[in-house]
């Protein structure tokens, strides 16, 4: 197995699983651990430096979130990015931020639109050096300014919980540098509609903007069958 790059940070206010749960659970989702990686405890326990029990219970929930799958004579493995698990989430996407964005705008503040802009900017700006844990964060402080302008808690709430879900298919969308201008634009053109009190066109944008993640990591998964 190869050494994955990733590190455990011990919350003194979590319980160890907890923490190793969380560390394991970071790395799949940010693709330290690839998919269909095996997942060998003792491995994992000498690199976390913990007792093979955490890692066995962060394991098996794991296993119940879809992440892990444990396959007979084998064991653990992270499971594959599937068309199934992709439409999934980023349906439920879709609705969140279609709805974020008819909220928006009817409430974003100059200053949220400022904020909005420079958070484009900087997305913008990350794409210079390819570091794509920069771009992923850049991508997702972005869509943060539009969910935080909805000043919806239960929706901000939503989205915030499905945050972890939609990062593992945004990087591998990412990884796409053939789609970065078409990013680029679209961030552009939110921004435009929305601050133009847009909502319909602001609707079709976002919603556009998301269509686009599917196909693209839809024919990257097809491509590697």
């Amino acid at each position: 197995m190869k050494e994955p790059n990733f590190e455990v940070s011990m919350n003194e206010y979590l319980p160890l699983r907890d923490v190793v749960f969380n560390t394991l659970r970071q790395a799949i989702l940010r693709g330290e651990l690839k998919p269909g990686e095996r997942l060998m405890e003792i491995q994992l326990a000498n690199k976390l430096g913990v007792s093979r029990t955490p890692i066995r219970e962060a394991i098996r929930k794991l296993e119940l979130e879809g992440l892990v799958l444990m396959i007979p004579r084998k064991g653990a493995e992270v499971a594959e990015i599937t068309e199934k698990s992709l439409r999934d989430v980023l349906e439920v996407r879709r609705a969140l931020e279609e709805l974020a964005v008819e909220l928006v705008c009817e409430k974003i503040t100059d200053e949220q639109i400022q904020d909005l802009k420079d958070a484009a900017e900087e997305f913008k700006e990350s794409l210079k050096d390819g570091d794509i844990t920069r771009i992923a964060e850049a991508d997702v402080k972005f869509h943060d300014v539009i969910y935080m302008a909805t000043d919806n808690q239960k929706l901000i709430q939503l989205l915030n919980n499905l945050r972890e879900q939609m990062y593992r298919y945004r990087v591998e969308y990412l990884k796409r540098s053939d789609f970065h201008q078409q990013l680029i634009d679209e961030h552009e053109e939110i921004i435009e509609t929305i601050e133009s009190g847009q909502k319909d066109r602001a609707v079709q944008v976002v919603c556009q903007h998301v269509d686009n993640q599917v196909e693209a990591v839809m024919d990257t998964i097809r491509t590697k069958k």
